[in-house]
């Protein structure tokens, strides 16, 4: 075969990703005459110096796809009847950058492309993870959640069947109201309590169901990238909203009328770290009262508190069905788990449980279930507590820290709550700031 190919293995394709697709262009630009027969796996393995098996791989894709064909005792061959759109089809290229695609998009892709969201998406991944707000997982109860799991596995195949339920598995939305009510002083039933894959899911339903383009929603600022998105994406107007010491600026959203939405995180302002005070709590559930508008509360790291008493949620002082209360057990237990809440007035529920079951009908079964006994038997109480009492030795010891390096140069944000703090400072010091950390 006159063909040669050059492996990168630098490259983020996998090597039978390569070789797959050099032979493929090779087949379509006409190196590679139909008819014409190449190399056994055994013999393009030992040229190129790699596994039998990835060789295997990369022929097998190709013989799926009907560039190859191969014939019992000859060999493997390029198929001779390719189809003629293959043959005038363009190669396949690592994507560097988002590209415009010529199909005519709906107002809402468009809107994508236009924000953040997409080339986010397609960064590369970074050799070491900047991420704020990770959970330690070395901690996490691991052989107490596979017994769990063993147990549902076992016990019944319920769980390998459509759900008939459409807010989610009913143990566990009890679970979840016993819980928040006791620790949160969320008021509810368990029939107000969606089950969704997380906090951005909640987001995007409650768009899709109370927002018409143009909408005002006002929100934090500075604030949650992710919501932003998701507000823009479906085309509401964004009014944003100073925060202080105290939380959002209530007097700030002044007599606007107009307002249809104001979301909050009044638990850990993201990324601030303030906490909303109980008079801002108060003036703010007021205000929606007398406007008609929607609070989102977004109770982001109400767990974690160190020292200070929790304020009794947003949901739970309003008595106007103003708030919707949105949770997620991805900072507590594992973001991979995908399992949140959104609590809504009653009113709302029969419309929000159709679109959920529309969009993806549920959650898998099984995790509910496991979910569900965890918070049952006090095993999530019992995780917090421990690993509060971790993330406040680790919040110590990174303060003092930057109060010894730095001294009175820098301010220290939402030290008493949360996974993360915020340091503002005249002056950067990265090498001193790398030190701390």
């Amino acid at each position: 075969m006159d063909l040669v190919i050059t492996l990168d293995s630098h490259s983020p394709l996998p090597l039978h990703q390569q070789i797959y697709e050099e032979l493929r262009q090779a087949i379509l630009s006409g190196k590679l005459s139909p008819g014409k027969r190449i190399p056994s796996t055994r013999e393009m393995a030992k040229s190129l110096g790699i596994s039998r098996s990835t060789v295997t791989q990369s022929y097998e894709q190709l013989l799926s796809e009907g560039y190859l064909e191969t014939i019992i005792g000859s060999g493997t061959y390029v198929c001779t009847q390719l189809p003629d759109d293959l043959l005038h089809s363009q190669p396949v290229k690592n994507i560097k950058k988002i590209t415009h695609p010529e199909v005519k998009l709906s107002r809402y892709a468009e809107t994508l492309f236009q924000t953040e969201a997409v080339p986010r998406i397609y960064e590369n991944k970074l050799e070491i993870s900047f991420r704020y707000g990770r959970p330690k997982f070395n901690n996490f109860p691991i052989k107490l959640w596979h017994k769990l799991l063993s147990k549902h596995c076992n016990s019944s195949l319920d769980w390998l069947d459509y759900s008939i339920e459409p807010l989610g598995y009913k143990p566990l939305q009890e679970a979840i109201v016993s819980y928040i009510s006791r620790v949160r002083a969320v008021n509810c039933q368990a029939e107000q309590i969606l089950i969704t894959n997380g906090t951005q899911q909640a987001l995007d339903l409650i768009m899709r169901l109370l927002i018409e383009p143009g909408d005002i929603i006002a929100l934090e600022e500075p604030g949650y990238l992710s919501a932003r998105l998701i507000f823009q994406t479906h085309g509401a107007k964004l009014l944003p909203i100073p925060v202080d010491n105290s939380g959002l600026i209530v007097s700030k959203l002044a007599n606007n009328q107009n307002i249809r939405l104001v979301y909050v995180t009044p638990s850990h302002q993201f990324p601030t770290g303030v906490t909303l005070s109980l008079p801002r709590r108060l003036e703010l559930l007021n205000w929606a009262k007398q406007y008609g508008s929607i609070i989102i509360e977004d109770d982001y790291d109400s767990e974690y508190r160190y020292g200070d008493r929790p304020i009794p949620a947003l949901q739970g002082l309003d008595n106007s069905n103003s708030v919707l209360y949105i949770g997620t057990f991805s900072k507590v237990l594992f973001p991979s788990l995908r399992i949140g809440y959104l609590v809504l007035p009653q009113n709302l529920v029969p419309i929000f449980a159709c679109a959920k079951w529309l969009s993806d009908r549920h959650l898998p079964i099984l995790e509910q279930q496991v979910l569900a006994e965890f918070i049952t038997e006090g095993h999530l109480e019992r995780h917090i507590r421990k690993m509060r009492s971790h993330y406040d030795c680790c919040r110590q010891v990174l303060v003092k820290a930057l109060k010894s390096h730095f001294g009175e140069s820098v301010e220290i944000l939402g030290e008493k709550a949360g996974l993360h703090i915020m340091v503002r400072s005249g002056l950067f010091h990265s090498k001193k700031l790398l030190k701390c950390v």
